[in-house]
């Protein structure tokens, strides 16, 4: 068994198109994915990102640090939330992630976990 992180990555401003209850819809369909999972014994963990406007960049050089506001300025998507799971196979992995409801408004990346040595 292998672990597998499905990052959820996203349009910017996807979310200011949908409307409270879309977007409560939208949760709630994910909530109910990550029980299935749960409920399969496959789900180690799982979170939604609060939207670019609570994120930083954190970087050190030579000693100093440098704080910069949200993602990349090119970014043109953002990562919304992961599930990290449990599966037999890579292919056992996307064969999840197509199952995710966030496939239908995203994509899901689909990682491996390992040692960041291991190419």
């Amino acid at each position: 068994m292998a672990s597998y992180m499905l990052m959820m990555i996203e349009p910017l401003g996807q979310r200011s198109t949908r409307s409270e209850a879309e977007g409560h819809a939208v949760y709630e369909r994910m909530q109910r994915f990550a029980g299935e999972l749960q409920a399969e014994g496959r789900l180690q963990a799982v979170q939604s990102l609060t939207s670019l406007r609570h994120a930083a960049r954190v970087e050190v050089r030579n000693g100093r640090r440098q704080v910069l506001d949200g993602p990349f300025a090119e970014a043109k998507e953002m990562i919304g939330g992961f599930f990290l799971v449990d599966c037999e196979s890579f292919d056992e992995a996307v064969a999840i992630a197509g199952r995710c409801p966030a496939a239908e408004w995203c994509t899901v990346e689909v990682r491996s976990l390992g040692p960041c040595y291991d190419d």
